[in-house]
């Protein structure tokens, strides 16, 4: 038996349709503007002066965290009372604290292929082999990139070992070292990662062919958000042959992104120098808060992290973290 409807019952059906397509078209225009603020996160205001004012929508700003004793060895078990937290001066309040060693890695590891290293290269490329194994758990991503005249990403971001030795296996030697393209790219590579994002760097630390400069390369990873470890291979025979003035931009870019350096003299000691970037990835601490200003002078923010208390131990151990973050938008 076939059920026919009364004419009414069709022009009700009619009415409450458009209705409903009224309703989702203001819902889809609301979210629109929605997404719209929250992509516009800095404003620029001009003064009579002609000087600026950024203003920053407020949002969640993330701070990997690191503490060691006065040996180096990590601290894992603080709380977030122990933690205090300032953003050009001005106490923040945390907001998020957690213990970081179950958090995804998207690591970058750049290796310096230049002519200066072409004597250690083989045994290098066997310990970065060694260094991926220990490091990389299936949940975490890690692409090989090569450091010479030019920059070369021999990997895609990935957890297959396999995958990432045979990017270890295709390491070649070249002429120049463009060390600041590396890490400009490399933090490019991880600008759309979520979770942790690092460099590891294995370079004797001299530029020669880049054609970005330090402050453009800092600037990147700081806007990726990216954490920069530094292996620096340094000759046997005492100076010779080092640029020290590369060596300092590296713990200098290693320290304002809230990693480290470490110096390697022999295959063991870079051994040493992974296993312990591997072993401090695993005890990191995340502590996040929302800024309590909105406006700001300039468009980099300082972010200072100190423990609450400073009785011993305490007192001896050090806090690092990367020092402030861009509020102007990524181009």
């Amino acid at each position: 038996m076939n059920m026919r409807a009364q004419p009414w019952v069709g022009r009700h059906c009619i009415v409450l349709c458009l209705l409903a397509l009224l309703a989702a078209a203001a819902r889809a225009q609301a979210n629109a503007t929605t997404d719209h603020v929250a992509d516009a996160t800095v404003q620029r205001t001009g003064t009579s002066d002609d000087q600026s004012t950024f203003r920053v929508n407020v949002r969640l700003v993330n701070v990997f965290t690191t503490v060691t004793d006065s040996h180096g060895a990590a601290i894992y078990d603080l709380t977030k009372d122990d933690f205090r937290v300032f953003e050009d001066g001005v106490p923040q309040t945390i907001s998020v604290f957690e213990r970081q060693s179950e958090l995804p890695l998207s690591v970058v590891l750049g290796i310096d292929t230049s002519e200066s290293t072409r004597k250690d290269l083989k045994l290098e490329m066997a310990s970065a082999k060694k260094f991926i194994r220990s490091i990389v758990r299936p949940l975490d991503r890690l692409s090989v990139f090569q450091i010479s005249e030019n920059t070369d990403q021999l990997t895609g971001f990935s957890s297959d070992v396999k995958s990432l030795e045979r990017g270890i296996d295709n390491l070649h030697a070249g002429a120049g070292t463009s060390l600041y393209d590396a890490i400009f790219l490399g933090a490019e590579a991880l600008l759309t990662k979520k979770g942790r994002k690092v460099i590891v760097l294995i370079t004797d630390g001299g530029d020669t062919t880049s054609q970005t400069d330090y402050a453009n390369a800092l600037r990147r990873a700081q806007e990726a958000e990216a954490i920069i470890y530094s292996i620096i291979i340094v000759p046997v025979t005492a100076d010779a042959g080092r640029n020290l003035g590369g060596e300092h931009a590296l713990i200098q870019l290693s320290r304002d992104t809230g990693g480290k350096y470490y110096y390697a003299e022999s295959i063991s000691q870079l051994d040493q120098a992974f296993q312990q970037v591997s072993d401090e990835l695993r005890t990191q601490y995340l502590i996040a808060y929302y800024p309590s200003r909105r406006f700001s002078d300039s468009s980099f923010r300082h972010i200072q992290i100190e423990l609450a208390s400073h009785a011993p131990p305490a007192a001896a151990w050090l806090v690092r973290h990367r020092a402030g973050y861009f509020t102007a938008p990524v181009h």
